[in-house]
């Protein structure tokens, strides 16, 4: 069994955060050592199992800004990293075989410096993650995207979330292509989602609604979330008499400028379409509301497009709940047209189209999600991730891994 340090930027609450402890606790099944070095950690605002004593977890390079005057967040987020690894090699005193990094690659370099194997998660491209609306911001781009491609082909082990995020990975990377990423879906631990359902109360979901739709997804720009209350929005203008509700819930953090601006501009567009009675935003929530969340919906609406993988849609269908997504990215993979849910085009209309099946068969939402939960079981099990990434791993440590 090989001892496994997990190097991650920030364990906050997001997929990627959800994705490296499942993967985490996938490898600790198997008997592995396994603990974090980040560069932050917050108990008030982290996934349980960093904070009850299943994973060590160490914090450094806190102290450096995340921004420089609300800018320059990449460069500030590559040199935290950096400073992680740099502090794991050489001055944590931590004994590993191997190291799991994702999301950033430029500390590739540092950790090579280490007699362990590096394995390299590909979640998506950083440098597909940003916009380049001015020449300055492609100057300052230019050398983060050249330092992304060399150092991601350094590690000794690639994974990527998707099929999807594999051909992304050959377009944009393009000194890489010889390298072929093995896809490891990262599929969460669901035995937490198997614990007693609390009812929901009327501050989670409204009592006497018949139909309640869902977006779980972070207060980012980059999740389209003003698509589900544009689409809700014209639901209640063709059927004013459905009894519905949406649920806005997603991680927020308020030091990040983002999601609290995010925030206040769905809740004015709500307000402006006059959806106010008829929308509850939650800012955050604990497991246990999440599971009532899921298991008290009609359905799940996910609109992020060309979303890497999609870790919220296989939790929904793990809990019966079906899903209406963009038809393109990870959902292709996930989510069964017309079976599990549906996939829609990024387009209003045809999603408020989607969400009217729901209300006009009410009895859809139980098949879907019977099919759904079957569908998840089947192909996207956790044990079949757990065994994937062990075999990876011990590949790696017996230098068979490519």
């Amino acid at each position: 069994m090989g001892r496994i340090v997990f190097l991650h930027p920030d364990l906050g609450i997001g997929g990627a955060e959800r994705a490296v402890i499942d993967a985490a606790l996938a490898l600790k099944s198997r008997g592995h050592q396994v603990e974090f070095v980040t560069a932050h950690h917050d108990p008030s605002h982290c996934f349980p199992e960093t904070k009850d004593n299943t994973f060590t977890v160490t914090t450094a390079g806190d102290w450096l800004p995340r921004s420089v005057l609300g800018k320059c967040y990449a460069l500030c987020a590559y040199i935290r990293m950096i400073y992680a690894a740099v502090y794991l090699v050489f001055f944590s005193g931590i004994k590993y075989d191997a190291i799991f990094c994702d999301q950033i690659s430029a500390c590739l370099p540092f950790l090579k410096l280490a007699s362990a194997k590096v394995l390299f998660y590909c979640h998506f491209p950083d440098m597909l993650l940003t916009q380049r609306q001015s020449m300055l911001k492609s100057l300052y781009r230019g050398p983060i995207d050249y330092v992304e491609e060399k150092t991601t082909g350094m590690a000794d082990c690639i994974l990527v979330n998707s099929k999807f995020t594999a051909k992304v990975f050959h377009d944009t990377f393009s000194s890489l292509r010889h390298i072929q990423p093995q896809v490891l879906y990262p599929i969460p631990d669901f035995s937490a989602f198997d614990k007693a359902v609390d009812p929901p109360s009327d501050d989670l979901i409204p009592s006497g609604v018949k139909t309640v739709f869902l977006s779980i997804n972070r207060y980012d720009r980059k999740k389209n979330l003003p698509l589900a209350i544009k689409a809700f929005g014209k639901l209640l203008k063709e059927h004013p008499d459905a009894n519905t509700h949406l649920i806005m819930a997603g991680g927020y953090d308020d030091r990040v400028t983002e999601n609290v601006e995010l925030h206040k501009e769905l809740v004015l567009m709500a307000k402006e379409l006059g959806l106010e009675s008829s929308v509850t935003f939650l800012r955050s929530f604990s497991d246990s509301q999440k599971r009532t969340l899921l298991k008290y919906s009609s359905c799940l609406l996910y609109t992020p497009e060309n979303e890497h993988f999609g870790i919220v849609p296989i939790e929904a269908m793990y809990m019966k709940c079906p899903v209406i997504a963009m038809n393109s990215g990870g959902p292709l993979e996930t989510v069964a047209h017309e079976s599990t849910g549906f996939l829609c085009p990024n387009d209003s209309d045809l999603v408020a189209d989607a969400m009217y099946k729901f209300i006009d068969t009410p009895d859809l939402s139980k098949s879907f999600g019977e099919a759904g939960k079957k569908r998840i079981e089947t192909m996207f099990s956790f044990i079949q991730f757990t065994d994937k990434l062990d075999s990876v791993i011990n590949e790696l440590l017996t230098g068979k891994s490519s």
